[in-house]
């Protein structure tokens, strides 16, 4: 996460995960979900904040979440099914449900077919908001596989050289184990910036980079700019302009349409509202390709490579996917997790509509 993105310290209010993972199953269930859906989108929630993932966590995606399911946009209690199934492969039609409650279901099924015959995959019509990916992709790396997730939402990026949105900004990751190294997840939008990073921005009073938006000409804006209302700006794919490899963030979005989209049997959202968002789940069982030992092992040595890399001048050091997030979860799970003083007093004023217990601080 960029700096500009975080919660300035002056701003910063403390909440034990397990007083977060607490407050938002209470807050589901107001909302008609039962109590084993509300556990898992707390988990899958707080889990997201715990990482560091603040643009798809509690602070930026639950009051969406609840107001959605207050005008009846999602359905607390979706009757998901599976309408096409093979032994490596499923389609599921998620009858309106909250993808970050579905979508640990439909990695499961992913899971179980990829310990049968080696590899899993899944996709899902008829879905709504996947939240982070990554979450999704990390449970199968906790199984001793290789996982990868994708999620095809509403337009909001125009094309290279497009004046109309036609992609949403289709995140992919995948996320492999190691043995003692954190484990490696890549987990990444398609364009310029992810969307709900531009929530952030705005709360936290931050400017967008040159190259993250275009205005509604569809010409890219090269100067860094304030965060304009919901209308006055287009997202770019990622690498901005054509000269910087737009052309490679539009290319790979559209990848993600073909497989969340056009595997499940549907069109994409902006041609066909109807059938929501669509999601891709995917597992491969390592022991079906090579020896589990031998994979960790040899992904220990190649993130340690990575690690060992003689950083630039200016730089402290070589990262790799996904070690800033397995920081920072160690860092938040004995610290709290820093929640935006505006969050907290959304906190107070839902916990006390619905009648509940207000969350409690560090």
């Amino acid at each position: 996460m960029l700096d500009r993105f975080k919660v300035p310290l002056a701003d910063q209010v403390h909440v034990s995960d397990a007083a977060l993972r607490q407050a938002v199953a209470a807050i589901f269930e107001k909302c008609n979900l039962t109590p084993e859906d509300a556990a898992i989108g707390a988990d899958v929630l707080v889990t997201t904040d715990l990482r560091g993932v603040e643009s798809h966590g509690v602070s930026n995606m639950l009051r969406s979440y609840v107001q959605s399911y207050q005008n009846g946009n999602y359905n607390p209690r979706p009757n998901w099914r599976i309408v096409r199934e093979s032994p490596s492969t499923a389609t599921i039609d998620g009858d309106g449900g909250l993808g970050v409650i579905l979508g640990p279901k439909a990695m499961r099924i992913a899971i179980d077919k990829a310990k049968a015959v080696g590899v899993g995959i899944v996709t899902m019509y008829n879905g709504r908001h996947l939240g982070a990916v990554g979450h999704h992709a990390m449970l199968a790396a906790q199984e001793d596989m290789v996982g990868m997730c994708m999620t095809a939402t509403q337009p909001s990026v125009v094309p290279t050289f497009g004046a109309q949105t036609r992609l949403g900004t289709n995140p992919i990751a995948i996320a492999a184990p190691a043995k003692q190294q954190p484990a490696l997840l890549f987990d990444v939008a398609t364009s310029a910036v992810a969307g709900n990073k531009i929530g952030l921005a705005t709360r936290v009073g931050s400017n967008l980079l040159p190259g993250w938006v275009a205005d509604t000409e569809g010409t890219p804006i090269m100067e860094e700019t304030p965060v304009r209302p919901r209308g006055q700006y287009f997202q770019l794919p990622l690498g901005g302009t054509r000269e910087l490899g737009s052309h490679k963030g539009y290319g790979l979005a559209l990848m993600v349409e073909t497989l969340c989209t056009m595997l499940s049997g549907t069109l994409p959202f902006g041609l066909e509202r109807d059938t929501g968002y669509k999601h891709f789940f995917a597992a491969y069982n390592i022991s079906a390709f090579t020896d589990v030992d031998t994979f960790k092992e040899n992904m220990d040595q190649m993130l340690e490579w990575l690690r060992e890399t003689k950083p630039a001048a200016g730089q402290e050091r070589v990262l790799y996917p996904g070690l800033l997030e397995y920081e920072e979860e160690r860092e938040r799970r004995e610290h709290g997790i820093p929640l935006h003083k505006e969050v907290i007093q959304w906190f107070e004023k839902i916990t006390n509509e619905l009648g509940l217990q207000p969350l409690q601080t560090l």
